[in-house]
């Protein structure tokens, strides 16, 4: 039975508007969303699917997968400061 949990890290890219979540703990897992919710959707398909295309559980197997998803966003914020 599967006992580990995953931690998925996203980022803001900000060049191309979207969030980027990829996985060491997910062989073959980056994936890509314009919004955080989207991302997570596609990331509760993609972790089964690429579980069962990796070996990692088999169709039989009736799993909880425990998923921690960190996320990222930088962000230069420019404002004229007054002086006095």
């Amino acid at each position: 039975m599967f006992k580990k949990d995953i931690k998925v890290e996203a980022f803001w890219d900000e060049e191309a508007k979207v969030w980027v979540a990829s996985s060491d703990d997910v062989p073959g897992l980056i994936t890509e969303a314009s919004t955080m919710e989207l991302l997570i959707q596609k990331i509760r398909i993609l972790i089964p699917e690429l579980f069962r295309a990796n070996n990692i559980v088999t169709d039989e197997e009736m799993i909880d997968i425990p998923v921690y998803l960190l996320g990222r966003w930088q962000e230069v914020i420019k404002f004229q400061a007054q002086n006095g």
